[in-house]
């Protein structure tokens, strides 16, 4: 079954943040560590997943990654921080 979920990765903590959304996280993280996720990702060396948030449905998901990507950075380190104080790569 496929998972609505929304994502951060970062290059180091405290770095770079890319915001993602999927159905399928353990694949596109994956995608994301072999370059062939999005080229802002790739470009930045984003690959370490530091947060998550599963949605109800793909609509939301899609809505909340909007949300996330139109506030700013400090919410942003929020999120991490509140899920993942020590910025550890959550990849299974």
């Amino acid at each position: 079954m496929k998972t609505p979920i929304v994502y951060i990765l970062t290059n180091k903590p405290g770095g770079v943040l890319y915001t993602g959304v999927t159905a399928d996280l353990v694949r596109r993280v994956w995608q994301h560590r072999a370059d062939l996720g999005s080229r802002f990702a790739a470009k930045y060396g984003c690959k370490t997943l530091v947060w998550y948030e599963q949605q109800a449905d793909m609509p939301a998901a899609i809505a909340r990654e909007k949300q996330i990507k139109g506030g700013s950075r400090v919410k942003k380190l929020a999120l991490v921080e509140a899920m993942n104080p020590s910025w550890r790569d959550l990849y299974p």
